[in-house]
């Protein structure tokens, strides 16, 4: 087994790929975890959390995998997630969900 590296050096990694969604489009924290080779999508949200610029990482736009907005959104609650979204334009589900077959970011 390899070493795990520095919760630095992988927040710095979670955020440099979470800048690489544009507006008007959501990632989730599973994908975040796929790209970055790692099983553990809580350790996403912790590094989102930790986000030291919400102007500078859009972490609003990362969502659960069924499109639910994060409850600990670290800046302002989910309902400033939503705003956030909405003004991007991101579609969304009667019960509130974001519409997820209609702007999901590929990650690389």
């Amino acid at each position: 087994m390899s070493t795990p590296k520095t919760d630095m050096s992988f927040f710095q990694q979670v955020y440099t790929l979470v800048r690489t969604v544009p507006a008007g489009f959501v990632t989730t924290y599973g994908a975040l975890a796929k790209a970055l080779h790692t099983k553990d999508a809580r350790r996403i949200g912790h590094a989102l959390h930790a986000n030291p610029n919400a102007d500078i990482t859009p972490c609003h736009r990362v969502v659960f995998s069924d499109g639910r907005l994060a409850p600990g959104y670290a800046f302002g609650g989910p309902n400033e997630q939503l705003r956030k979204l909405q003004l991007e334009g991101i579609p969304f589900l009667a019960d509130g969900r974001v519409d997820m077959s209609e702007c999901v970011f590929p990650l690389k």
